[in-house]
Formats: structure tokens, sequence, C-alpha cells
């Protein structure tokens, strides 16, 4: 056993990184979209007009600008270029967009640039711009191949339409990601496994599987769909997508991520593994590490006030809050990310992306084992099947003290 343990609440209030910083990522929000989604919680809005474009890549430019101090010297290894739908841009914007951040950041010669893209606004010849552009990965939201199901998750789109654009994206670019709902109202497991099968036939790499949720502050949240499946119709279906998957050849290494070997989703790895980020563009998110201290940063959500504030001389206003997290939070910021994946993660990386010692969340690693939520390994961080079912428990236990409940 363990002994001399320091307790959260006793750690030291500074770190000293004393590795290399992790890898770094930029993630690129565009907030527009063609209609809201019921289910959609996201910093997404409505277009009511044509896009600002050249106002918005100036605006990007000025968070990017005043970004740089924080990143001096430091590497690019994916870009995520998110949504909103991005896919609504011009491909002249998006070639300008990628050339103002080769010019201001060392963008790694393999890095994975990764753009969103809604079926409803797949057209060959912008697809084909997006790639020169040098996006070689595409995210498509799908959500389903059932018309029906479309309808009622409010989706601009069909399924020939879904087809087609999976089609051009798979003719434009080396790697494609489809996103897939379940759970869906009046979905059983017969129509769930009629859409996965469906997604599996295109041959691309990656697929996002997600649960319909009802999240707050949404249109499905005030106004809950009918005939929604029951946890135990859900489970069945969820069964059944990690069976096809898994005889499809696909990994399931991340609750929600399905990948063919060797080609998972490097952007969002980056997250699960604690690395760092930077977020351009309204509502975006970033999160970067320092030799004494880690920091996590939001920007506006609102697209006009953020191009606003961006735009003006020194650019502080576009930044919404800016927080150091405190030492006692970093197990749970880390676990909440790591614990992700099915696979877990070294043990050693804890400290590498903390700088905190491991026997400092070892009673917890302990009684989580004890409990089955996480595998008996000393060489990683694994959540056992029960500890991926129960996921949101095993986080909670890396809480402070004091925020546990």
């Amino acid at each position: 056993m363990i002994e001399n343990i320091v307790p959260l609440q006793r750690l030291k209030p500074a770190i000293n990184f004393n590795i290399s910083l992790p890898p770094l990522s930029l993630y690129i929000h565009v907030p527009w979209c063609v209609r809201k989604c019921p289910y959609c919680d996201f910093n997404s809005h409505e277009k009511k007009q044509d896009i600002p474009e050249a106002r918005f890549l100036a605006a990007l430019r000025r968070d990017l600008e005043e970004t740089l101090p924080l990143v001096w010297g430091r590497s690019v290894y994916t870009v995520f270029i998110g949504g909103g739908t991005p896919s609504l841009l011009s491909g002249e914007a998006i070639e300008q967009m990628l050339a103002m951040v080769r010019s201001y950041l060392p963008l790694a010669p393999s890095a994975e640039i990764t753009m969103e893209a809604n079926p409803g606004t797949a057209e060959a010849d912008r697809f084909a711009q997006y790639a020169a552009a040098g996006v070689n990965r595409f995210s498509l939201g799908v959500q389903s191949f059932d018309d029906n199901a479309l309808q009622q998750l409010g989706r601009i789109h069909n399924a020939h339409q879904a087809e087609k654009a999976i089609e051009l994206a798979m003719n434009a670019v080396p790697q494609v990601n489809i996103d897939l709902m379940y759970a869906l109202p009046g979905q059983t497991v017969a129509k769930a496994r009629a859409d996965v099968q469906r997604a599996l036939a295109f041959g691309t790499q990656h697929l996002s599987l997600y649960h319909l949720t009802m999240e707050p502050n949404t249109v499905f949240a005030k106004f809950p769909p009918k005939d929604l499946p029951d946890e135990d119709s859900a489970a069945d279906i969820q069964d059944m997508l990690f069976e096809q998957t898994r005889d499809a050849g696909f990994e399931h290494y991340e609750i929600s991520a399905y990948a063919r070997p060797g080609c998972r989703a490097r952007h969002n790895l980056n997250y699960w593994e604690f690395g760092d980020y930077i977020g351009i563009g309204p509502g975006a998110h970033g999160k970067l590490s320092f030799q004494d201290r880690i920091i996590r940063r939001a920007n506006v959500k609102s697209p006009q006030t953020w191009m606003d504030r961006a735009l003006e001389a020194d650019g502080a206003g576009r930044i919404m809050h800016e927080q150091t997290l405190a030492v006692a939070d970093l197990p749970f910021e880390f676990m909440l990310n790591a614990l992700r994946l099915v696979q877990g993660v070294p043990a050693t990386l804890f400290e590498e992306r903390t700088s905190l010692s491991l026997l400092a969340v070892a009673p917890i690693i302990r009684k989580a084992v004890e409990r089955g939520l996480l595998e008996p390994d000393p060489m990683s961080i694994r959540p056992t099947e029960r500890g991926q079912a129960f996921l949101n428990d095993l986080q909670a236990m890396f809480l402070p003290e004091k925020k546990a409940s």
C-alpha cells in the first residue's frame, strides 16, 4: 500500500513543469448554420443573411494574433474547423483561413486538418476547394439515413443527400468521419442496425455514434420528442452498435468514437489525453499549459459581439473568461477527459500533463478499483466495462472534497 499520501486540498498552489509541454491543437469555430436543430446545445446561430466572410476572417486573424504570445515557438499538430456549419463558407474563405494559420503558426507537415460539413450544404466543387486549401479530413453530420428520423431531428438534408455528401467527401480527402445518432424517436434495434450498416457500407475510416440526449436550453429539453426508446431498448441498440462496428473491423476507442486501425481522430485524442489547444472564433474554448500553471479561456458567444470586440484596438473584450486551474482541480480535469478512452491512458501521462504525483490520487484510484470501476493495472488508468457504464460516477470521484456532492 502507498503511504504518506498528500490530500488534494493540501497540494501546493503552484506547478513546475519540468518536462516538455503537451501537443498543441487549434480549434476554429464557425458559428452559423442554416437552421438550429432542436437537440443542439452548441454555439450555433441560424444564418439570417449572407455570412460576412471578410469581417469574420479579419476577426479570426486578430483573435489568433492576440493569442500568439501564449504559444510562441510551439508547433500545431491538428486543426479542427467546427461549428455551426463550416461548409457554409466558400472555398476561398477556407483557403484564406488556413493560409492565415500557416503564416502565424508552425503547422506540422503531417497535421490532421478536419472540417465539419453538413450534407445539406455539400457541393462537389466546394469540397474539392476545401481539400485544395489543405483540409484532409471531413466530419459529416449525417445523424441518420432514415428520412423520417432526419425530419424529426430538424435536419435540412435527406438520406440521398447524405449518401451523396459521403461520396463527395471520400473523393476529396483521405479520411472521412460519419456522425450518427441513436436512441431516436421510434427507433428500434432493427432501424438502428440499418443506419449503422448503411454507414459502414461506404468504407469510411471513422464513425462517431452519439446517444440522443435532451440537453438543457434546447428545444427538445422544453418539448421532448415522443416515443423515445426506454433505457433497456437504448442499451440493446448500443450493444448492437458495438457488435456491428467490431465485426466491420472498427476499434471502439472512446465512449462515442470508433475507428479503423490507425485512423483515430488525432485532434479529439489530444483533448482526451489532456493536451493543449487554442480556440479562436465566437464561443471557442482553449486550454494552455505553462511552466507554472494551466489556463482555460473562452470567447464571447455572440458572433457579432465577438467580431466587434476582436477588431477593437487590443481585442481583449473578445475573451468571456479566463481562469488558472486550481491545483486541486487538476486530477478531475485530467480524468474528465482521459477516462473517456476505452483503453485508458498510461499512468505516467497523469504526471506528465498535470505535473502532480500519481501518489496524490492513489487513494481514489484504489477505491475505484475496489468498486470495479478501474482496472487493477499499475501501468495504466483504464476504466472497466462497469466504469464505462457509470462514467459520470467514476469521474466525480476525482472532484476535490469541497466540490464533491
